[in-house]
């Protein structure tokens, strides 16, 4: 992600997270601070061969921590592997620069997001109540970056996210 790509990225935002989504200035924000943050973007082919952004996804690391920020597929895409894709380029970006775990924050109200981080080996370890302005709670969950990521494909039917 470029700061080229804030205008068309805060929309999207606004399309997946509603009240819950973020201002022009927080993706400026983070996208100033390299050294601590990588965030990027799924792109697939449109009409005429043009890309198209399908999703987005951001990391904060600061060793021994790896915490995803963001990460949202347009629903008109959801199902084809994107977040699952970008998840693993995060989650690996987290090895590169030295994270032992990587956290993340995802609403009660997203089921599909959550078994796509559960069959990535996340655990839920605490529940922030109310943590949404929708008044949903927030589940954090950990990976522990031990060993090399394993996907349980068994259950790896269609990408929930």
């Amino acid at each position: 992600m470029t700061v080229a790509d804030i205008d068309a990225i805060t929309a999207m935002d606004a399309t997946l997270f509603g009240v819950d989504s973020w201002p022009r200035h927080m993706f400026v924000d983070e996208l100033a601070r390299p050294e601590t943050r990588r965030y990027i973007i799924a792109e697939v082919s449109g009409q005429a061969g043009h890309l198209v952004m399908a999703g987005y996804a951001g990391l904060m690391c600061i060793p021994p921590i790896g915490d995803i920020q963001t990460i949202g597929v347009l629903p008109q895409y959801e199902g084809r592997g994107y977040a699952r894709a970008m998840l693993v380029e995060l989650i690996d970006e987290a090895r590169r620069r030295g994270a032992q775990e990587v956290m993340l924050e995802v609403s009660s109200t997203n089921p599909r997001a959550q078994e796509l981080y559960r069959r990535f080996g996340f655990e839920h370890i605490h529940t922030r109540r109310k943590y949404y302005r929708d008044g949903s709670d927030g589940l954090i969950m950990r990976l522990q970056l031990s060993e090399p990521h394993a996907v349980n494909t068994q259950t790896q039917e269609t990408d929930p996210a």
